[in-house]
């Protein structure tokens, strides 16, 4: 295999200047024990200098104590330009989970950049049942966190803020692929088309969403809100989905 990176013009400047020296180092550091490389997520729709991560997915034929530590250096040098803790994968372990992570492969395989080595996402199928079923459990699931959560943070409004942030962040994706049993074709990777798709096909209050997306981005759409209220409101609708979800 030639020891090469591709594709990196398709990336933005910056995430070029970033992660060229990184992933050189990366392949040196694991040599024939790497297969690819790959870039995903946010940083290909809406890459923000000094604000957005870079996600990088590896796969090895192996991963042993030995091939993760001897990354642990120029990881700590990454962490320091957004370059998050990789994604370390084996071949094996793509093949054989796809049944139980079937909304993270694909949230990769529909918005990735190979920048280096066999293209390993490109051929994924992913089961519709197990789709559901994780969709499914990603909302039931973040129901019952919230309010644990609320308990613990609900004393303070920064800690609820945050908790909005957080949540609504990590029910993105399963949005996203809610999507995919109401309407035909690849899903927006846009978050605010994503929303308001979820607001004409499974009626809920894109407002409340939208909120705290402009809140994240740093608009302060709930900073004059009473916070309380404003959770209410929001669980009220994962409460809906809940419900949506059980019967898709």
């Amino acid at each position: 295999m030639k020891r090469e990176l591709t594709n990196i013009a398709q990336l933005p400047l910056e995430v070029q200047k970033r992660i060229v020296p990184y992933c050189q180092k990366i392949i040196k550091l694991q040599e024939d024990n790497l297969k690819s490389i790959f870039i995903y997520g946010s940083t290909l729709q809406d890459f923000v200098v000094k604000k957005s991560n870079i996600n990088l997915g590896i796969i090895l034929d192996r991963i042993e104590f030995s091939d993760l530590e001897k990354n642990l250096k120029i990881i700590a040098i990454g962490r320091q330009k957004k370059i998050v803790a990789p994604l370390f994968l084996t071949v094996e372990h793509m093949k054989t989970s796809q049944d139980v992570f079937p909304i993270e492969f694909l949230e990769m395989k529909e918005n990735y950049v190979l920048i280096y080595g066999k293209d390993l996402l490109k051929n994924l199928s992913i089961n519709r049942e197990n789709l559901r079923l994780q969709c499914e459990q990603q909302i039931k699931g973040k129901l019952i966190n919230i309010r644990q959560s609320y308990l613990e943070v609900g004393l303070k409004k920064k800690g609820i803020e945050k908790l909005l942030h957080n949540s609504f962040s990590s029910l993105l994706p399963t949005f996203r692929n809610m999507l995919r049993f109401k309407k035909k074709g690849i899903p927006p990777l846009k978050k605010e088309e994503i929303v308001e798709e979820m607001g004409n096909l499974y009626k809920v209050n894109t407002a409340v969403f939208l909120a705290i997306l402009k809140d994240k981005q740093g608009d302060e759409k709930i900073g004059k809100m009473d916070a309380h209220l404003f959770l209410e409101r929001y669980l009220k609708e994962i409460e809906k989905l809940a419900v949506v979800v059980d019967r898709l």
